[in-house]
């Protein structure tokens, strides 16, 4: 077991963190984007289309009112979680613990959900996964900064990123093989419970003294959430960046079953999206730990999360303008390998700009909003423009332009090469 001292938990990380960390830590990142991902790619779709019927509401609707409610709670856990991890003394360490309670409420939410009856149950359910694996992903999160030199984050953020996509491939799997909703959220929950034991039980956490810790003021608690864009403007410009981008990327995946049933006509849309998530995870794989050390070894971050952005955008508008199944396969290859590149150089460039070591998880919460946020944004403006205002081909051009957006603006990070 490595063993830390209790005073490097609000210092700079200085000394590289092994493989056998790296390894652990991704796989319990993996196993936390399982927990979301097979429901969101292939169960939740599922089980709103199953709902329609006899709700007096369409599956799309459905599908937009869960996630969405889900992401607004996403919205809400990821920072107060992460703060609540910068000022835990347990014995344990200031993450595990969080990461230890989070993927085992998660699982134990993917199995109620499971049973649910109809869509207010089913968007409780799915309210109490994103509260719980919200913990985990930001003690997850913040451990990297935690430990990791700045010149070694886009390594470790490559392998992360890489964890990530396979728990996106291996939640979509399991929910697709399980041979139902309730077995596909069994299988997503013992994965997510389990893919996080290497990591809390091999691999000691940096621990903060109790001392350390600043005396409690919900004054202050609540005011910490807002990180002035004046006062830190290159973290204002990272988080704007994150967020298009990744609303970009919301917008692509949210109708992807409907879009291949209902536009591109493909025989069979479930077995569609895992074979489209497949081909995104492996461009994405050949891309995103390559893409991140070739950052830390010319300690350039910029270029790489530009020209990244750029290739999704271009992706993004081929689903609009080459509505066909060879046509989805190609954008699909395209935009893994602009989003593995994103990933984990993105990663990197956002813990680079991290105003203060003492509030690593609740920064970094902050910034994960930019993740859960597009979900919230992305039903409300996905919905009409697909039933209103041009359908699929409008939407994922409005998509593109939106990432293309993105990536424009890194330009305005003067803190960072």
């Amino acid at each position: 077991m490595t063993t830390t001292s209790g005073s490097a938990a609000l210092t700079e990380p200085v000394e590289p963190v092994g493989r056998g960390w790296t390894a652990a830590l991704a796989l319990a990142n993996g196993a936390i984007w399982v927990g979301w991902f097979g429901p969101l790619q292939i169960l939740l779709a599922s089980q709103a289309r199953d709902f329609a019927p006899g709700s007096g509401m369409s599956k799309e609707t459905i599908l937009a009112w869960v996630t969405g409610a889900g992401a607004v709670v996403s919205l809400v856990a990821n920072p107060v979680f992460g703060a609540l991890s910068d000022r835990t003394t347990a014995r344990r360490g200031r993450r595990t613990p969080w990461i230890v309670a989070g993927t085992a409420g998660g699982a134990l939410s993917l199995l109620l959900l499971a049973g649910a009856g109809g869509p207010w149950t089913m968007a409780a359910g799915w309210c109490l996964v994103q509260l719980t694996l919200n913990a985990a992903f930001a003690a997850v999160t913040a451990a990297v900064p935690d430990r990791v030199p700045r010149l070694q984050r886009g390594a470790v953020g490559g392998w992360l990123g890489a964890a990530q996509i396979l728990g996106v491939v291996g939640g979509t799997g399991l929910a697709t093989a399980a041979g139902g909703v309730a077995a596909g959220y069994g299988a997503c929950a013992v994965f997510t419970a389990v893919g996080v034991l290497p990591y809390v039980l091999r691999h000691e956490d940096l621990r903060l003294p109790p001392e350390a810790r600043p005396p409690w003021s919900w004054r202050a608690f609540l005011g910490g959430f807002w990180l002035s864009p004046r006062r830190h403007p290159d973290l204002g410009w990272a988080w704007l960046t994150r967020f298009l981008i990744n609303l970009s990327n919301s917008l692509v995946l949210l109708y992807l079953l409907y879009y291949l049933r209902d536009r591109v006509h493909y025989h069979d849309p479930d077995q569609g999206v895992l074979i489209l998530t497949a081909v995104n995870g492996l461009t994405l794989l050949a891309t995103v730990v390559v893409g991140g050390v070739r950052s830390d070894r010319t300690g350039r971050r910029k270029p790489f999360v530009i020209w990244s952005g750029v290739l999704m955008a271009v992706a993004t508008a081929a689903l609009s303008g080459w509505q066909t199944w060879p046509g989805a396969i190609v954008a699909a290859a395209v935009l893994g390998i602009g989003f593995g590149v994103f990933t984990s150089v993105d990663f990197a460039l956002m813990t680079d700009v991290l105003p203060k070591a003492a509030d690593r998880g609740k920064d970094l919460g902050v910034i994960n909003v930019a993740n859960a946020l597009p979900q919230v944004a992305a039903p409300a403006l996905a919905a009409p423009i697909v039933t209103y205002l041009g359908g699929y081909r409008v939407l994922y051009l409005v998509a593109a332009v939106i990432g293309l957006a993105g990536a424009g603006l890194v330009g305005r990070i003067r803190g960072v090469d």
